[in-house]
């Protein structure tokens, strides 16, 4: 369950810093153009990103304890 969780959080990282580059370097907001000026479904998603983001904190700490293993 946990590889399936670590998946899903890294997808939606990577498409989260997709969308920031866009911003950064074309001033191009894929989800904002996609679904609109923080519509529900937009809101949810930038959520959705940044709750992965803290669950990849996480990352961290299994990381190194793989190594002392």
């Amino acid at each position: 369950m946990s590889k399936g969780l670590d998946y899903t959080a890294i997808t939606l990282v990577i498409i989260g810093a997709v969308n920031w580059g866009l911003i950064g370097f074309f001033k191009l907001d894929l989800v904002n153009l996609i679904f609109g000026n923080l519509t529900w479904i937009s809101r949810l998603i930038y959520a959705l990103v940044g709750l992965s983001g803290l669950y990849l904190l996480s990352l961290y700490g299994r990381v190194a304890s793989f190594g002392e293993k």
